[in-house]
């Protein structure tokens, strides 16, 4: 597609991660400049491994994959091999990746790719901490006016946290790099865990992706088989919540999502709240609105977009 929105993923696979890739590999009014690997979920020397994996997976080792910032910016890593396994790609048996990784550092792409490209032309899509994102802000604070928005999967507020009582994983591992973002004044869309927790992995939707019968669509199934485990024993679900296809569900089919603008601040002092997004959804601070906070999703809706799409690979 000519007018394809084109986007640049920085992730940290992570099954979750791995549907999202695959869902906007598979779907052409999106381009994805770039693939950026951040630590998260697993070390940075596996996330960008499976990012590759998976690119390889949906038949695309055309898009460059880079490797970024091997820990958050202030804090140490801490990672979840309890909930993604020791690979952080646990569950299906996927080859090692033949294609390169590239030589550039995530940042520089980032940096480099904003100041090239028209200005407003370029959507980043993070779905892991936001330690890229951010160093590539403070390292050049030109890139934020080109951004034309960042969509993100991050954060809680009705929900609280999932790694903390007050924090999401994503945000916890490097609130400092969240806080440069929040407060970057680049047009943000937020996934928080009250939209994902709402997006679960039922055995039959799993199910239908296992019936699509083709690698990757087999792929995902087994992926969500193993990172369903560890929710469904927290939190009593059939299933456990899909988190980062959210992002780019959004961008294919946003009204499969309802939220509202608000203001949005990142604790970073507290150790007790550290990483909690603290979301004014009644708007009685009058702090200006920097984020576009998602509170609802058409689950039905969006796993059939998931398994529509997947199903082309």
């Amino acid at each position: 597609m000519a007018d394809a929105r084109r986007i640049i993923i920085d992730t940290d696979p992570g099954q979750d991660d791995a549907v999202a890739l695959l869902l906007a590999l598979a779907s052409p009014e999106l381009e994805v400049v770039g693939i950026t690997a951040v630590a998260g979920n697993v070390p940075l020397s596996l996330t960008e491994r499976n990012a590759r994996k998976i690119c390889e997976l949906a038949g695309r080792s055309d898009i460059p994959v880079f490797a970024g910032a091997i820990r958050p910016m202030v804090r140490d890593l801490v990672t979840a091999e309890q909930v993604h396994g020791k690979s952080g790609l646990d569950g299906p048996d996927l080859p090692e990746p033949s294609m390169p990784l590239q030589q550039r550092h995530a940042v520089d792409f980032l940096v480099e790719t904003l100041m090239e490209a028209e200005a407003g032309s370029v959507t980043l899509c993070p779905l892991g901490p936001l330690t890229n994102v951010a160093l590539a802000l403070v390292r050049e604070p030109r890139i934020a006016p080109r951004i034309r928005e960042i969509v993100m999967m991050g954060g809680g507020f009705f929900e609280g946290g999932n790694t903390t009582p007050a924090a999401e994983f994503n945000i916890f591992v490097d609130p400092h790099a969240a806080d440069v973002v929040f407060r970057s004044g680049i047009p943000l869309v937020m996934m928080p865990l009250d939209v994902t927790h709402k997006a679960l992995t039922t055995a039959s939707r799993v199910a239908a992706f296992r019936d699509l019968g083709t690698r990757p669509a087999v792929a995902v199934a087994e992926m969500l088989e193993f990172f369903e485990r560890f929710d469904e024993r927290k939190y009593g679900t059939d299933g456990g919540p899909l988190h980062d296809p959210c992002v780019v569900a959004w961008l294919l089919k946003p009204d499969l999502f309802s939220g509202r603008a608000c203001n949005v601040m990142v604790e970073t002092g507290s150790e007790l709240t550290m990483g909690m997004t603290v979301v004014d959804w009644w708007d009685v601070t009058g702090r200006e609105k920097n984020a576009t906070v998602m509170r609802d999703i058409d689950a039905d809706g969006f796993f059939a977009l998931l398994t529509e799409r997947i199903g082309r690979l």
